[in-house]
């Protein structure tokens, strides 16, 4: 039950509130490219592209050059050393994680007939919702839900449009609005995506179904006396709708985390094995007199150094890369009913 100070706030504020998953992080385009929309090899490149350059560049502008201490010292041996028992330790590491997170998918036969029935339960609701099949595609299941959603906002419009409670009317127009514009935008991204990236979930992350559900619970509960009772049944219906897209964007993400956990599994054992084999060979063949002279100013055996370091540090980026994603899209939607942990939002 909403109070009254909560409904008095809710109805002064911003009733359309930010949709799109950037306009509720209030953050940069550039970070959340970072973070979310780019491709993990993009943005393990630009990290091992970072790294690379860090390097060369302090090991260059530091007081204490590197060639002296390759003379005097085991620089090489310890670095490439302990980067050999880091990669191995950690790729195992990784790699177990990921099978222990998809053990979760196995299990007994009657667990899986369990599994098996509460999934066809959940299809044979949406297909009572949205009147037909419901679709096998995941980015085409969640967009017949959004459709769905949009067109029981504009029935609900219609239906006030003619009510004498001008405030009422005004803020199921904006309501309305708001949904049916951001419904339009999450049907045209989902539109083709394809399950395996990151397109499907990015664009369920951009319909704000939770502050929807919460305005038509305000809705409801602050203009019950002039609401018809057919406009109050119009709110239901779409209240029914947003709740389902919820559990199913859930569902869609949680199988979007054990796949990039695979694929993640899979990268770092095919970047280890050449990572592997850069720091044995720096280990056993490189020393002081490997790389003569210099090349932009910079000791050839910095640049050589600096590009072994960096690709024994690749397992480790995309690691990373991967990892940085989950977690993001892990802490935006760690309420699946409406609750508002943004700042951004409130």
């Amino acid at each position: 039950m909403v109070g009254d100070s909560d409904v008095e706030t809710a109805g002064d504020s911003d009733i359309a509130t930010a949709n799109t998953m950037r306009e509720r992080a209030g953050e940069s385009r550039l970070k959340i490219w970072l973070l979310l929309s780019a491709s993990r090899l993009q943005v393990t490149a630009v990290l091992a592209l970072g790294v690379f350059v860090s390097f060369v560049a302090f090991v260059t502008l530091t007081p204490s050059p590197l060639y002296p201490q390759l003379q005097t010292g085991d620089t090489i041996e310890t670095m490439f050393s302990t980067m050999i028992g880091a990669i191995i330790t950690g790729t195992t590491l990784v790699v177990t994680i990921g099978q222990l997170v998809l053990s979760q998918e196995n299990g007994p036969l009657g667990d899986q007939r369990d599994r098996m029935e509460n999934a066809m339960d959940f299809r044979d609701y949406t297909e009572e919702l949205i009147g037909s099949p419901s679709p096998a595609d995941p980015s085409e299941f969640l967009r017949q839900l959004v459709f769905v959603a949009e067109l029981r906002a504009k029935t609900l419009r219609e239906g006030v449009a003619d009510t004498d409670d001008d405030r009422l009317r005004a803020e199921v127009d904006e309501f309305t609005d708001s949904l049916v514009g951001n419904a339009e935008l999450v049907i045209d991204q989902l539109e083709g995506a394809t399950f395996g990236g990151f397109d499907v979930l990015s664009a369920a992350l951009n319909f704000n179904y939770g502050w929807k559900i919460f305005q038509v619970e305000r809705i409801a509960n602050e203009f019950e006396d002039s609401l018809s009772d057919e406009s109050l049944s119009d709110l239901d219906d779409l209240k029914t709708s947003l709740s389902l897209f919820g559990p199913a964007r859930e569902h869609v993400k949680t199988l979007y985390f054990e796949w990039e956990l695979v694929t993640l599994s899979q990268m770092i054992l095919y970047a280890a094995i050449p990572a592997l084999v850069v720091a044995g060979v720096m280990l056993t063949v490189v020393d002081a007199g490997t790389f003569p002279g210099r090349t932009l100013g910079v000791a050839n055996v910095t640049w050589a150094i600096g590009a072994a370091f960096t690709v024994t540090l690749v397992p480790f980026l995309l690691f990373a890369a991967y990892v940085i994603r989950i977690v993001t899209v892990a802490k935006r939607t760690l309420a699946i009913e409406p609750l508002i942990l943004r700042d951004s939002q409130r």
